[in-house]
């Protein structure tokens, strides 16, 4: 754990750096940016499920003559990095609100191989988690990829907001999402583990036994090319886009998705809605945050790692999971959450406690306690209707129906995080998260500790 704040402190130290003996930011006054800003930062940051992140970013904002400040015109986003849990991003995005006069206009292009991507079955609790089966041990069954498969992600997306009547605000877009997703490579992962005591063994996975269960169908258990079309409302009255004091950002959409080739019988439709409040309580000081959303598919199939994967109007982070993890149900195990619909809440209480000025540039340092929850609102099957369809475990190289699996009375019960988190930020637009959560349940997570260290609050 010391190490790891250590790591927090120097990336911190770092990005200060950087930004304090930039020339592009050597302004003549300390609290207003113009022109351009940019350099070029290492992409850094440490999570419980993808383990430490190493690569380079460069974020080019545009200030014109500072009247819009802390507000850019103009946003350009690159990043190349991976993790020593292989998962990989390569991403370039831009966002303007005036390029197109009255219009924001955001474009995302990613690449997201992920070799080791986490996977504990549908529906939630009734899919029992043991979390011996995660580890390396003797037992042939037992493996470090035993909840994991190969997902490799890419995607773009185009998307315009224009206003309605202020605070009102009207959206549309498009885009590709093309999943390419299968068993863990072992052999590939194996070339990169010098010590042969540690290699995978290869053998069967709960991913390879929902296919043989037909769980996942064969048509969609290799992944698939799915175009889209969405377009919604938006309701903002917050003070500002980065880190607001206070007002709220609400949106609800719809969202189409066709399937190409094999996958032309995946058509389907998904409702989205999130509603976040920013509370002052002590201004500039104190602020009580929240969200609630939900994502529920309201008609046709979808495969199943569409549902792995929650809509946004507009790309704002690298990574859009289902529920469990950094991004949505901190404390969670990646992923955790998996079905049709889902629900989702995140109560944070964010504070200022220090204030102070290095030369030019502003900074605050913050406590952040937080309580997250998700939980199943549309499931996959009745699991007691259906006992031929549960969790099953290896036993002997025969399945056998795990009782504790028997049992669906917990499928609507919230999955529970909680934590705190310390923020350092500078100057508004930059600030080091970093997140301490545990979950309250064991079947969602079997360790106490779980750290993210990362750039920025959740929502």
């Amino acid at each position: 754990m010391k190490k790891i704040f250590v790591f927090a402190a120097t990336l911190f130290a770092f990005h200060f750096s950087l930004f304090t003996f930039s020339p592009a930011l050597a302004q003549e006054e300390p609290h207003v940016r113009k022109g351009w800003t940019f350099g070029l930062l290492p992409s850094v940051a440490y999570d419980a499920d993808l383990g430490l992140q190493y690569g380079a970013l460069t974020n080019i904002y545009y200030f014109g003559d500072g009247s819009t400040y802390p507000e850019y015109l103009h946003s350009f986003y690159a990043e190349a990095a991976y993790t020593t849990k292989h998962f990989g991003i390569f991403r370039f995005a831009y966002d303007s609100k005036y390029l197109i006069p009255n219009h924001r206009l955001s474009i995302d292009l990613t690449y997201l191989p992920d070799q080791m991507c986490d996977f504990y079955g549908f529906n939630g609790y009734p899919a029992h988690y043991n979390a011996a089966y995660s580890t390396q041990g003797d037992d042939e069954y037992i493996t470090r990829a035993y909840y994991k498969y190969r997902r490799d992600l890419f995607r773009f997306s185009a998307d315009l907001q224009g206003e309605i009547s202020k605070p009102w605000y009207w959206n549309v877009g498009l885009g590709l999402l093309n999943f390419n997703v299968g068993p863990v490579d072992v052999a590939r992962l194996n070339k990169f583990t010098k010590n042969e005591d540690k290699y995978l063994p290869d053998t069967v996975t709960l991913f390879d036994r929902y296919v043989d269960l037909t769980l996942i169908r064969a048509d969609e258990a290799s992944g698939g090319a799915h175009p889209y079309l969405h377009g919604g409302i938006t309701f903002d009255t917050r003070d500002r886009q980065q880190n607001p004091r206070r007002g709220i950002h609400a949106d609800a959409f719809l969202t189409y998705y066709a399937g190409l080739g094999n996958m032309s019988g995946y058509n389907n439709l998904k409702f989205n809605a999130a509603w976040r409040h920013y509370v002052p309580i002590i201004e500039n000081r104190f602020t009580f945050a929240y969200r609630i959303g939900t994502q529920l598919n309201v008609s046709g199939e979808c495969p199943f790692y569409l549902n792995t994967y929650i809509n946004q109007l507009y790309m704002q982070r690298v990574v859009y999971e289902g529920l469990g993890g950094a991004n949505s149900v901190r404390g969670i195990m990646r992923n955790r959450i998996l079905a049709p619909g889902v629900a989702f809440a995140n109560i944070e209480l964010r504070t200022q406690l220090f204030k102070f000025n290095v030369g030019k540039n502003q900074f605050y340092v913050g406590l952040n306690p937080f309580l997250d929850a998700g939980m199943v609102v549309q499931s996959y099957y009745a699991v007691v209707n259906d006992p031929e369809k549960i969790i099953l475990r290896p036993i002997d190289d025969a399945y056998t129906i795990d009782p504790s699996c028997l049992d669906d009375s917990r499928l609507h019960d919230l999955h529970l995080g909680a934590g705190c988190g310390l923020k350092v930020a500078m100057n508004d637009n930059f600030v080091l998260s970093v997140d301490w959560a545990t979950a309250f349940d064991k079947q969602d997570n079997g360790k106490f500790s779980n750290l993210y260290i990362k750039m920025g609050y959740m929502f």
